[in-house]
């Protein structure tokens, strides 16, 4: 699945998009994770405020 979402940024399409990386963490353990999404550039701001 990686290999479409990297294959579709390479040909020009990928401009628009943004990938972004949130640190989550975990109420039952307390451990932190990472959240990982490619959303469009307008919506990269709102991907942080959740």
């Amino acid at each position: 699945m990686a290999k479409k979402a990297v294959a579709s940024l390479q040909k020009g399409e990928g401009k628009g998009h943004t990938k972004v990386i949130k640190m989550v963490k975990s109420p039952k353990t307390g451990a932190y994770t990472f959240r990982e999404e490619i959303v469009p550039n307008e919506m990269a701001k709102e991907f942080f405020k959740k």
